[in-house]
């Protein structure tokens, strides 16, 4: 076990004392983060970030009552005043801490680390096994913030972001995908001392933006951007909004985004979008293509409805393949993400030059058919992915040589003409799935099925019934006009 390891268990074990005092995973790590930030800054001689006053000693030292109001004074103190760093980490801050034996507990625990070993491990590194921690807790729901990390430098290594590019995320979530676009960038350029001053100066200050709508979640991304050494542009706000109108167009896009649909079927609040539609993948889809340059590369992860939608689906599918190159879409196995029931796929795409006529062909792969489930008792890893990896080839724009595999193989090339016979419909599965025959899955499964399937139906009676009363306003305005 390593130093990191060790650490992030210790931290960990402590919230089953926070549950006592009911206090949820996701809070915990909310509350770990404020703490950890000042330890942190203790040890790395980074006070001058903070205020005087309001440090690491001066919460440790007090005891009882006296430290647990303090602590709620100091977090809203931070929000407002030190770094412009210290005060978005720590904006709208409060602890869901009251019990003054928990916070010194904390305070106890965060003050016997081993931070040389930590600092000598990364930082990072320590809080990263903290969300991910925290996001295979079902009941936490904090997997929707977390795409896991093979899925993710998966993408980054087919995408293979380049020194000088503005790479985006708008649903940044903890930021686990720039982080591993400046991992690779890094490791492919001496730790940026083979480019120029200015080349680095981007790098380090400007290459990396993104957007995140919570803000608990737009919290930990700060965090996790600042312990690994990542100054990126992560704003707070809705990319589905005109916020995402600011995001700078990108050269690379690599995103999972939330899925389902707008609260009370809303739509998006952007003028800019030819499709409107309450479905928020295919929002975001439309943002995704409209923000890349030309020439401009992304891989998204969606669920299979963005593959077979009727309607908006369909045209927006049909835009996505005019304007850009679909050429690579791989079916991911069921079980990775925190609702193990649904079924999503990665798209690769490249934005053409011009706004007709860009996809050609569609190559697909199916790493879902035959394929084990997932969980904690056998987590997903990077070799999984190895396969589709070598298929896929060196280019990351998906123009490596490849081999079709036939009916019996995992990946398959479809012409633009025989996607168009099918309506435009990409949801194309050719593999007979023997494990879905023998195999039930695990009932946590069948149980995130069923409630995948109410919240949808759930959702689409809401906007069913709001548009229904705006009709019905809309009738009962006309009546008056007549009379």
């Amino acid at each position: 076990m390593t130093s990191t390891t060790d650490i992030v268990s210790k931290l960990w074990g402590l919230c089953h004392i926070l549950r006592d005092d009911g206090i949820t995973y996701h809070q915990y790590v909310t509350e770990l983060t404020y703490l950890i930030f000042l330890k942190m800054a203790a040890e790395t001689g980074a006070e001058e970030q903070l205020p005087d006053g309001y440090r690491w000693t001066d919460v440790s030292r007090r005891q009882g009552l006296e430290q647990l109001t303090f602590y709620k004074e100091m977090l809203i103190h931070l929000g407002t005043y030190g770094s412009s760093q210290v005060q978005a980490i720590f904006q709208n801050a409060q602890t869901s801490l009251r019990q003054p034996r928990i916070l010194k507990a904390l305070v106890e625990a965060i003050d016997g680390l081993d931070w040389y070993s930590a600092r000598e491990e990364g930082l990072g590194n320590m809080y990263e096994g903290l969300l991910e921690r925290n996001a295979t807790e079902k009941k936490s729901g904090a997997g929707q913030y977390f795409t896991p990390r093979p899925l993710i430098d998966s993408m980054v290594a087919l995408m293979q972001p380049k020194a000088g590019e503005y790479v985006q995320d708008p649903a940044a979530g903890t930021g686990g995908f720039l982080i591993a676009a400046d991992r690779w960038i890094k490791a492919h350029t001496n730790n940026l001392w083979d480019l120029t001053e200015a080349e680095q100066y981007f790098q380090r200050h400007t290459a990396f933006c993104g957007m995140e709508l919570v803000p608990d979640a737009h919290r930990l991304g700060l965090m996790n951007l600042m312990l690994h050494d990542v100054t990126g542009d992560l704003q707070l706000g809705d990319a589905l909004s005109e916020q995402g109108t600011r995001l700078p167009k990108a050269r690379v896009i690599l995103t999972n985004p939330p899925f389902g649909t707008k609260k009370g079927g809303g739509l998006p609040s952007r003028d800019d979008f030819t499709y409107p539609t309450s479905n928020k993948q295919l929002a975001f889809l439309q943002h995704i293509y409209r923000g890349l340059r030309p020439g401009g590369r992304a891989a998204v992860v969606l669920p299979d409805n963005v593959l077979f939608e009727d309607n908006a689906g369909r045209d927006i599918r049909r835009d996505l393949m005019d304007k850009c190159d679909l050429h690579t879409i791989i079916r991911l196995p069921t079980g990775i993400f925190y609702s193990q029931g649904v079924k999503t796929n990665v798209l690769f795409f490249t934005r053409g030059h011009t706004d007709r006529g860009n996809t050609r062909e569609v190559w697909i792969y199916d790493l879902r058919s035959n394929m084990p489930q997932f969980g904690k008792t056998r987590p997903l890893t990077r070799d999984h992915f190895a396969a589709f990896e070598a298929a896929y080839g060196a280019d990351p724009l998906g123009k490596a040589p490849r081999t079709d595999e036939g009916e019996q193989g995992r990946f398959r090339r479809f012409t633009r003409e025989q996607i168009a016979a099918r309506n435009d419909n990409l949801d194309i599965a050719w593999l007979r799935d023997e494990s879905a025959e023998t195999e039930l899955p695990e009932p946590d499964v069948i149980a995130a099925e069923i409630m995948d399937a109410l919240r949808t139906a759930l959702e689409e009676m809401e906007a069913l019934s709001d548009l229904l009363r705006t009709d019905e306003a809309a009738g009962d305005a006309v009546a008056e006009a007549a009379e």
